[in-house]
């Protein structure tokens, strides 16, 4: 099914000139990247070269994707900008409601039943404005928009961070807060500051047990979980041309796991046999007939050194399959070193659960090694001593496995086929007896294995590999297991080795699906009825923050000051919690409740400054706004990672935070705070961050002459009544500056209405 086929017709008609005149003005050869962020200026305003890691651009996205958690308060927000229609191309996708406790159709079904509100509340907004809406069990966003939406040289943003999935057919597809999504929806230019650019030259060809997984798996233990951040990742080389469509997914999908800002792999025959074969034959017509614009220039290829700010290059061919974690997917461990590993550490080696799927590895490719890997339990006699859990991607990829008899291989080593969605992966898992179960050892194919992320146990160690290398531990029921190297005991007692695993990229039949679960929104919206009960404990409308009062901010009551990780599951936990995200008070409830507090090593434990009593972060936030008092959350490095929940911004600023002082942010995250109206500072000396103490007010100067590249002051006021001064830096443009001004960029495009 192809949809937007004439906008894609305008972009590529577009293309050529557009790349052209960027060669002339920057006065070099062009990435790829540059040659997709250069064709979609705002305006198409191509009047000079932009300074990478510098520069804040307008773009003009080419399309918006949102799932039903994040879709939520961006679509809360987007009523208010006084639109009739979203002016690009937009969808929904109903896949984080869904919650994995029996099996895909009783699972679906209570879904179905329990998120009625929800679900009504999206498919009517979706109807109203003009936006496509995928109901629940459609599948995933990102493989659904790999299958039907993403397109080579097309630009995206998404409310989900993972919407850097895209980048495997060659877009640039960037993860981004609901407040993004409404200025493009609305019509508005989106704002991102010219990112840096990483090259990953991949040479050889990846055998045996080695997949496209262990590629990322292995960079982001070289980069880190902040090594990409404010970058884009560009792979090139023989290795890249050899890799699957799918498998160029998967390592941009876990570019958001290194802060990148999105990654990409250059069109080739690989990507033009997957839009061929999920019935975009037209779509890859068009892209041949571009494909010199769709790659970067072959100069810059051959000399990446000189057009690249970083590079790196690995060899598939000497590639091992690697397993991450526990606690953080850049633990990056080669599998002839992790047994090792496991007893240094002492992480449990018994492994309870294998979980294959996710958007991450949910494709054909991944089902069809996972089940050849699965078929040897079969033929050789083998008892799957883990539990075992299989999430397809896609309902086109469900069908078409259950066509080919895959499913079926699965069921019968006693894996459970759940629904296609997110699932376990973001932590809509009913595992059963996880809040008593002590030290324990699960491995995924997700992307992020965060504390509590999967199961809400803190005991729980989840390590992240590859689909087959799951189901292999998975039989083993041990994860210091090698398939590489081991032997395994069958049910007569006999030594058997696992085969390396086989797959196919593509269906030999073909991919088939009765039902694709897609809604098309009504011709004509204007009488389309959106309502929202005044007692809905699930949806809230929204009211705007209150603007700037043009003065300092005094007085500042620190509510918390958070320890060592803390990603937005940290912020604004997802879970149970997911069914709160179109309410913004109850959702409120969560905030900074996973939060380590510096001075006791509890979460959820803070003091109050009216009582000098403990209590928990929402409760004493909520004590300081109805007292009339702004707060300040200062937290550590790269401060707000993972998701891009935008809730994750919104609840502080609903619950009276004023100011986030980090030592450094993630990149999704401090937009989504500025977005809202919030202060983003950073430490100028990071040391600084030890002179907060538990009793201190703060006061914030300068904001009467708050201007780009000048720093504010920060005065702290210590309970023994001494002050200190300390220097803090911001990255606000002047653009930004009118959100803080204003409230929020919402109130400003209001105010523009």
């Amino acid at each position: 099914m192809i949809f937007d086929i004439n906008m894609i017709k305008k972009v590529y008609a577009k293309m050529p000139a557009k790349i052209e005149k960027a060669r002339q003005i920057t006065g070099k050869p062009l990435t790829l990247t540059e040659k997709i962020l250069y064709s979609h200026l705002n305006d198409n305003k191509l009047d000079q070269a932009y300074q990478r890691g510098n520069s804040y651009v307008d773009f003009a996205p080419d399309r918006v994707g949102m799932q039903d958690a994040t879709a939520q308060m961006a679509l809360l927000q987007f009523m208010q900008a006084g639109k009739e229609k979203v002016a690009v191309p937009s969808t929904v996708h109903c896949d984080h409601l869904i919650q994995a406790k029996i099996g895909a159709l009783e699972d679906l079904k209570t879904a179905q039943e329990t998120n009625k509100e929800v679900y009504d509340f999206l498919a009517s907004v979706s109807n109203k404005y003009g936006i496509g809406f995928w109901k629940p069990g459609a599948g995933i966003i990102h493989q659904v928009i790999l299958e039907n939406y993403a397109f080579p040289g097309g630009m995206m943003i998404g409310t989900d961070s993972h919407t850097v999935n895209a980048g495997g057919l060659a877009m640039v597809a960037i993860g981004v807060g609901g407040a993004d999504a409404v200025d493009v929806m609305a019509g508005m230019p989106w704002e991102l500051k010219f990112p840096k650019l990483i090259g990953i030259k991949l040479t050889g060809k990846l055998n045996g047990w080695a997949s496209a997984k262990d590629i990322i798996l292995k960079i982001a233990g070289e980069l880190t979980v902040k090594g990409g951040t404010g970058h884009i990742v560009e792979y090139f080389g023989e290795g890249a041309n050899s890799l699957s469509a799918t498998g160029k997914g998967t390592i941009c999908n876990m570019g958001a796991e290194i802060g990148a800002t999105t990654s990409i792999f250059a069109y080739d025959s690989k990507i033009s046999e997957y839009l061929s074969g999920t019935g975009r034959e037209k779509v890859a017509e068009l892209a041949d007939g571009i494909a010199q614009h769709l790659s970067g220039d072959p100069e810059v290829y051959e000399n990446p050194e000189m057009y690249f700010d970083k590079v790196i290059e690995i060899d598939l061919n000497s590639m091992e399959p690697y397993i991450n974690g526990p606690f953080t997917p850049d633990k990056a461990w080669p599998i002839s070193e992790f047994a090792q590993a496991v007893k240094d550490n002492d992480y449990p080696a018994r492994l309870d659960v294998g979980l294959i799927g996710s958007c991450t590895n949910s494709s054909y490719e991944d089902i069809t090694r996972s089940a050849s890997v699965a078929q040897q339990a079969l033929d050789k006699d083998l008892s799957v001593k883990s539990e075992f859990t299989i999430t397809p991607g896609s309902e086109q990829v469900r069908y078409t496995v259950e066509r080919d008899g895959l499913l079926d291989i699965f069921e019968k080593i006693g894996g459970v086929v759940l629904a296609n969605a997110c699932g376990p992966c973001i932590g809509q898992w009913a595992r059963h007896n996880a809040d008593n179960m002590g030290k324990n050892s699960i491995i995924t194919s997700f992307n992020r294995n965060f504390a509590k992320r999967n199961d809400g146990n803190p005991l729980t160690h989840s390590f992240v590999a590859s689909p087959e290398l799951v189901t292999a531990l998975a039989i083993a029921g041990d994860i210091t297991f090698n398939p590489l190297t081991d032997y395994l005991i069958n049910n007569k007692g006999e030594k058997v080795k696992l085969d390396s695993p086989a797959g196919l990229e593509m269906p030999e039949k073909g991919y088939e699906v009765e039902d694709n679960g897609y809604q098309a929104p009504a011709k004509n919206g204007r009488d389309v009825i959106i309502t929202v009960a005044d007692d809905s404990e699930r949806l809230q409308l929204l009211e705007g923050f209150k603007p700037w009062d043009e003065k300092n901010l005094l007085g500042l009551r620190l509510l918390i000051k958070a320890q060592g990780k803390c990603t937005t599951d940290h912020i604004s936990m997802a879970g149970p919690w997911l069914k709160f995200r179109g309410h913004l008070d109850n959702i409120s409830n969560n905030m900074l409740i996973g939060a380590v507090n510096t001075f006791n090593g509890q979460t959820n434990l803070i003091k109050n400054q009216l009582n000098d009593e403990l209590g928990g972060v929402p409760d004493t936030a909520r004590a300081y706004k109805a007292a009339g008092l702004g707060t300040i959350v200062v937290g550590d490095e790269n401060y707000g990672e993972g998701s891009s929940r935008e809730h994750a911004a919104m609840e502080p600023r609903h619950l009276g935070v004023r100011v986030v002082l980090v030592k450094s942010f993630a990149r999704i995250h401090e937009t989504n705070l500025k977005k809202q109206g919030m202060l983003a500072l950073t430490f100028t000396n990071k040391d600084d961050f030890d002179k907060i103490q538990e009793s201190d007010t703060i006061d914030i100067l300068g904001l009467t002459e708050f201007s780009p590249g000048k720093d504010l002051s920060l005065v702290i006021n210590h309970k023994d009544g001494k002050q200190e001064k300390i220097k803090v830096k911001h990255s606000y443009n002047l653009n930004q500056i009118e959100w803080f001004k204003m409230g929020s960029a919402l109130n400003l495009i209001r105010q523009k209405r």
